[in-house]
C-alpha cells in the first residue's frame, strides 16, 4: 500500500510548456491571475487530495453506501471531507466571479480535479458533476434560475446531478418517458431515472437535479425532450439552503463493480404530487442544453482516466521497488522486480501513456478556455472547433487506456494484485466504468466519425493533421530526436490514411462509419499522445543545460518520450489497418450465428 503523491512536477510542466498557461492567462478574463497563483492553487489542491481525500479511499470502498428511510447514507468521513471541500472554496475554482467563483482557467481546475480523482474517485465524482451543473445553468438558465441556484452550486452548498437514463432507455435518450406537466410558473415532474451518480446524499445542503423529461404534446424522439432543474429541497434564494423536501427520493443504490463509495441511485420523481421543476432553456431543446453539461463531463471523465491510471502506477511502482524475487542481469543475489525487464516494460507502458494522456487532456482544457474567453473571433472559433474535435477523442482514448493501465498495475503485483488488500484491484474496478458512462467509447467514436469528420468533410481533423506535420518538420534539425520524429511521422501518415479512407468509403456503405469508428478514435488518440510526447521531448531538449532546469526530470521525460515512440506509436499502424477493413468483416455474420 502506498500514499498518493501528486505528480505536481509533471503537471506543471504540461500546463506551462504544452498547454500554454501564459497564453491562457493573457486572455481578458484572467487578467488578475498570474502563473504563480495557479501553481500555488495546485499545490494546495494536492495537499487536500493527500491529507483529506486519500485516507478515505479504501475505507469508503469497503463501506459503500445504502438507502435508509428514503435517503442515502454515505461512508464515514465523507460528510466532513465535503464540508472542508466547501469551506476551502474548491468547488468555485473555474466558476465566474459574478456568483462567487474564483474565475480561474479551466486548465487549472482540470489539473486540480486530476489530483482529487486520483486520491478518491468516488468522492470526487460529486463535485465533478456539480461543475457540469454550473456550466449548464450558467449557459442556458434564465436570470431567475441563475439567481435561484448558481451561488449555491458555485459554493458547493448545493451539489448537482445529471438525470438522463431510464430503465427502458439506456443510452437511447429518444426513449425517455419522464413527464413534465405545467403548473403555474413551474412544472410537475413524474418518472424514474436510473444510474444517477450522487443522486442523493447528506453532504450538501441541497441537490439540484438536471432532468430530461417530456412536455405534454411534445414531438416524439429527441426533438421532444426538455431539460428541467429539480431541487431536492425547495428554496427561493440563491444559497442552496433547505426548505421543504421536493417530491424526489432515492429508491435504491446500485451494487456495483467499482466506485463503491459513490451512490449510483434509482431516483423516483413525483410519487405524490409531482416534483417541482423549472424549465432550463427552451422547450423541446433539452438535449442541446444537456450536452453542454455532458461535454463538460466528458472531458472530466477523460481526466478520471489519467487520475486512476496514475494512482495504479504509483502503487505498482512502489511494489516493484520493494518486492524481491528471482535474479536479474547485473544484480547480485536476489533482485527487486523493478530490475526485471518485463516489469520495466509494464511500468514504462504505464508511465509513458499517463504522461501522454495528461498532455492531451490539459491541451484540450486550454482550448476550452480559449473557446470561452478569447477576444479574437477567429481564434475563438478555432478553439471551439478544436475542442469539439478533441473531446470525444480524449474521452474515448484516455478511458480505454485506463483499462489497460490499471490492469497492468494488477499484473505488476502478480498474485498479490488479485488480492483486494493490496489496493491494485480497486483501481482496476473503479476504472471500468469510465469507458461506459457519459457516453460509451462507441458513442464517442460515432460522434468523432459522424459529427466531427464526415459532417465537415474532415476539415477539422485535417487541420489537426497539418499542425502535427508542421511540428514534426521543426524537429528535423534536432538530431537527438530523429527516432521520435520518425515514429510520429509514421503515426500521422496512418491517421491521414484512415481519415481519407473513411471519407472516400462512407458514402457508399452505411456500415463503414460504425465499423471504422472505434479503431479510428484509438488511432487518433495514440497519434495525438505521440505528438504531445514529441513536443515534450523537444521542450526538455531545449532546456538541457539551462540554469535552474531539472536535469533528472528532463532526462526522464526524454526517455519516456522515446519509449512512447518505440512501443506505443507503432499501435497506430494496427489501428489504421483495422479501421480501413471493409465493413462486411464485422457485419457478415448472420445474427443467429452469434
Amino acid at each position: 500500500m502506498t500514499d498518493y503523491d501528486p505528480p505536481l512536477k509533471d503537471m506543471q510542466f504540461v500546463i506551462h510548456e504544452l498547454a500554454g498557461l501564459d497564453r491562457v492567462l493573457s486572455l481578458p478574463a484572467f487578467g488578475a491571475i498570474d502563473a504563480d497563483t495557479v501553481d500555488q492553487v495546485l499545490a494546495e489542491a494536492g495537499k487536500f487530495a493527500c491529507d483529506v481525500l486519500a485516507p478515505l479511499n479504501i475505507p469508503g470502498d469497503a463501506a459503500g453506501c445504502r438507502v435508509e428511510n428514503q435517503a442515502v447514507v454515505v461512508a464515514d468521513g465523507f460528510e466532513q471531507a465535503y464540508r472542508l471541500f466547501v469551506e476551502n472554496g474548491w468547488q468555485s475554482l473555474s466558476a465566474g466571479t459574478e456568483f462567487g467563483g474564483m474565475g480561474l482557467p479551466e486548465l487549472s481546475a482540470t489539473a486540480a480535479m486530476e489530483m482529487w480523482q486520483s486520491a478518491n474517485m468516488s468522492f470526487a465524482l460529486c463535485p465533478m458533476l456539480t461543475s457540469g451543473a454550473i456550466v449548464a445553468i450558467g449557459t442556458h438558465g434564465d436570470a431567475a434560475l441563475k439567481n435561484r441556484f448558481l451561488a449555491g452550486l458555485v459554493s458547493g452548498e448545493c451539489s448537482g446531478a445529471m438525470d438522463l437514463t431510464e430503465p427502458q432507455a439506456g443510452s437511447d435518450l429518444a426513449a425517455v418517458s419522464t413527464k413534465a406537466i405545467p403548473d403555474g410558473d413551474h412544472f410537475r415532474i413524474t418518472g424514474t431515472k436510473i444510474f444517477i451518480t450522487w443522486g442523493d446524499h447528506p453532504m450538501s445542503e441541497n441537490i439540484l437535479h438536471l432532468v430530461l423529461a417530456r412536455l405534454p404534446d411534445s414531438p416524439d424522439g429527441i426533438r421532444g425532450i426538455s431539460l428541467f432543474a429539480v431541487p431536492k429541497f425547495m428554496t427561493d434564494d440563491g444559497n442552496g439552503g433547505r426548505g421543504e423536501q421536493n417530491d424526489v427520493y432515492p429508491a435504491s443504490v446500485e451494487s456495483k463493480l467499482g466506485i463503491h463509495a459513490s451512490p449510483t441511485c434509482v431516483m423516483n420523481f413525483g410519487d405524490r404530487d409531482g416534483a417541482v421543476g423549472y424549465l432550463v432553456g427552451e422547450p423541446n431543446r433539452g438535449l442541446a442544453c444537456m450536452f453542454t453539461m455532458m461535454n463538460h463531463a466528458r472531458l472530466n471523465v477523460a481526466v478520471q482516466g489519467i487520475a486512476i491510471s496514475e494512482r495504479a502506477y504509483q502503487l505498482a511502482r512502489a511494489f516493484a521497488r520493494e518486492r524481491v524475487q528471482g535474479s536479474a542481469p547485473g544484480e547480485k543475489g536476489r533482485a527487486t522486480i523493478v530490475n526485471h525487464a518485463d516489469v520495466r516494460r509494464m511500468l514504462m507502458i504505464m508511465k509513458s501513456q499517463i504522461e501522454a494522456m495528461r498532455a492531451a487532456a490539459y491541451v484540450t482544457a486550454a482550448q476550452l478556455d480559449h473557446s470561452h474567453h478569447d477576444s479574437d473571433p477567429d481564434r475563438q472559433e478555432f478553439a471551439s472547433t478544436r475542442n469539439a474535435l478533441l473531446t470525444p477523442i480524449v474521452k474515448g482514448w484516455l478511458t480505454e487506456v485506463a483499462q489497460e493501465l490499471t490492469s497492468l498495475g494488477v499484473q505488476v503485483h502478480g498474485g498479490m494484485g488479485f488480492v483486494e488488500e493490496t489496493g491494485a484491484a480497486q483501481y482496476m474496478r473503479d476504472a471500468r466504468i469510465l469507458s461506459i458512462y457519459e457516453g460509451t467509447t462507441g458513442i464517442q467514436a460515432n460522434d468523432l466519425v459522424g459529427r466531427k469528420i464526415l459532417a465537415d468533410e474532415g476539415r477539422a481533423i485535417k487541420a489537426l493533421i497539418a499542425e502535427i506535420r508542421d511540428f514534426s518538420s521543426t524537429m528535423e534539425t534536432v538530431a537527438a530526436l530523429t527516432d521520435i520524429r520518425a515514429a510520429l511521422s509514421e503515426g500521422v501518415n496512418n491517421l491521414q490514411a484512415a481519415v481519407d479512407w473513411l471519407i472516400e468509403n462512407a458514402p457508399g456503405d452505411q456500415n463503414v462509419p460504425g465499423a471504422a469508428s472505434v479503431n479510428l478514435l484509438m488511432l487518433a488518440g495514440t497519434v495525438i499522445g505521440g505528438w504531445q510526447m514529441a513536443r515534450a521531448a523537444l521542450a526538455v531538449t531545449e532546456k538541457t543545460g539551462e540554469a535552474g532546469s531539472d536535469a533528472a526530470f528532463c532526462e526522464a521525460k526524454l526517455i519516456t518520450a522515446r519509449f512512447y515512440a518505440g512501443h506505443i506509436l507503432p499501435r497506430a499502424n494496427a489501428y489504421m489497418r483495422a479501421a480501413t477493413c471493409q465493413s462486411e468483416l464485422i457485419m457478415a455474420m448472420p445474427e443467429n450465428s452469434f
